[in-house]
């Protein structure tokens, strides 16, 4: 099943991509449901908090008629980022579901754990490495587009 909604992230994702944001993705899942989904924005909306996670949980909590997203599972196609995995505690995702990793801004395992910090009063259970190949592979095909476009 994560592999299921892990295609829509990439499906997601791949919206980003035809616009020119770094193609993140971004699914909600709650009760068998999609509640929410976003892709990156930032570059369209001149917004540095329009990330796909935001986005994504923005949607859930209005599905919802609340900012708690309790019993939810959120599917992302590269390792959300400080802002982005505070909003996952904040929101009370329940299980985070990984693409591939983010060695530079992830915050999620790579280059830190917000998601496991015994300080906080929520955790989140992560799985990591569905669909990573392809998860991988959409970033370095955007990041090779935009070097040759320059």
């Amino acid at each position: 099943m994560d592999e299921k909604y892990m295609e829509l992230a990439l499906e997601e994702a791949y919206k980003a991509f035809s616009t020119y944001e770094v193609p993140v993705g971004a699914v909600i899942v709650n009760n068998g449901k999609i509640i929410g989904k976003g892709y990156n924005k930032r570059e369209t909306l001149k917004d540095p908090t329009a990330h796909a996670e935001i986005i994504a949980i923005k949607e859930a909590s209005q599905y919802l008629g609340g900012w708690r997203l309790l019993g939810s599972t959120m599917y992302v196609t590269v390792e959300p980022c400080a802002m982005c995995a505070g909003a996952i505690i904040s929101s009370r995702i329940d299980r985070l579901v990984i693409g591939a990793k983010g060695p530079k801004m992830g915050c999620c395992g790579s280059t830190m754990n917000l998601l496991d910090n015994p300080n906080f009063n929520h955790r989140v259970d992560i799985t990591f490495g569905i669909l990573e190949e392809e998860c991988s592979q959409i970033m370095k095909d955007f990041f090779k587009k935009l070097r040759n476009r320059k």
